[in-house]
């Protein structure tokens, strides 16, 4: 071999090996496809109140089901077959979570640009504060009382203080800002919906990194961080899942799903990840084990795109609608009295 061949050679695997490339995971195994009507038998569904639905979190300490709602929190007991209660009044509600050593929820409310503090029994607003443009996406470091609220417009992060419930600082990244996930030693991933990569700061050092371009992945919305493996799954709009290492900053490869899906719900316990995928209506299983893959395809429905779990049973509890048929339409309006939350155990469904 010329020397000249054996450079051009190396440089061709220097490029193939670069960080962002979209490199194949090994071959798949054929996910298994759950029938339709088998499904249906054990589905359950709890109703509720029309209006527009975002992201949900489930509180194992009480057993609550709590999903951002357009203008309230819906709050669901699941030990009991009581009718939900609204929590609040806020403005376009993207995210909602349990803040550690309190009995409040933060919600993130989008159209006032304005993290809202609500009392989980009364629902009554506990404190307000403003914080950057189109507030959506958070996470909450427990161990350090801190949350981190993605300005999606704005492109910014608010870093606010839960002790104090102050901003103590503004992280400037770029506009287009989905959802994060926290990894080891305080590095926060998150998505960019706009750009087709991740963001990514050390919040220790309060320090923006270099981000992780997603190659094949169009629209990333949904994110997690499995601190077994060390890796990232981020949900693409365009029918994929990118699998990153978050260690080495490196797009691992692909996997096929459902197209527009909007959230990741780990499963650490069973070494599982769950993609509800709103534009086919499936709910796409993956296995966490050392080489990811797609293991079953659970029909849902159109509409069904985010969701909870209770990881001491397994099950899964996803928002879902049915909408006025109207192509072109990014949001098309819901039909009246056609909100509800599905019930599924992965388990139970062959």
């Amino acid at each position: 071999m010329t020397m000249l061949l054996r450079l051009f050679v190396a440089l061709l695997l220097l490029a193939m090996a670069e960080p962002g490339s979209a490199a194949s995971l090994p071959e798949q195994p054929q996910p298994q496809v759950s029938s339709s009507e088998a499904v249906k038998e054990n589905i359950t569904h709890l109703p509720g109140p029309d209006g527009r639905y975002d992201y949900a979190t489930f509180d194992e300490t009480t057993a609550h089901l709590y999903i951002a709602r357009g203008s309230s929190i819906t709050d669901y007991n699941t030990k009991n077959a009581s009718a939900p209660i609204s929590l609040g009044q806020i403005a376009h509600g993207h995210a909602v979570l349990s803040l550690p050593r309190s009995s409040d929820l933060l919600v993130t409310s989008g159209d006032d640009s304005t993290v809202r503090f609500l009392d989980k029994k009364s629902g009554h607003q506990t404190g307000q504060i403003s914080v950057g443009v189109d507030p959506d996406g958070a996470a909450i470091d427990a161990d350090r009382n801190i949350a981190y609220v993605m300005n999606a417009k704005g492109g910014t992060v608010s870093v606010i203080d839960l002790a104090s419930r102050k901003v103590m600082a503004t992280i400037v990244l770029k506009p287009g800002l989905e959802f994060p996930a926290l990894g080891k030693n305080g590095i926060l991933f998150v998505n960019n919906e706009n750009m087709n990569e991740i963001e990514i700061v050390d919040t220790r050092e309060m320090r923006v990194e270099e981000a992780i371009a997603l190659s094949g992945c169009t629209g990333p919305s949904g994110l997690a961080y499995d601190a077994a493996s060390d890796r990232l799954i981020s949900a693409c709009a365009n029918g994929k899942a990118a699998i990153i290492s978050a260690g080495n900053r490196k797009q691992l490869g692909l996997l096929d799903i459902g197209t527009k899906p909007d959230a990741v719900i780990l499963d650490a316990q069973r070494r599982r990840a769950y993609i509800p995928c709103g534009g086919n209506g499936e709910l796409d299983e993956i296995s966490l084990a050392s080489v990811p893959a797609v293991l079953k395809r659970i029909p849902t429905e159109i509409g069904t795109r985010t969701g909870a779990m209770d990881s001491r049973t397994g099950e899964l509890y996803l928002p879902s609608a049915r909408f006025v048929q109207a192509p072109g339409i990014k949001h098309p309006p819901m039909i009246p009295g056609s909100f509800h939350v599905l019930i599924i155990n992965p388990d139970k469904q062959n």
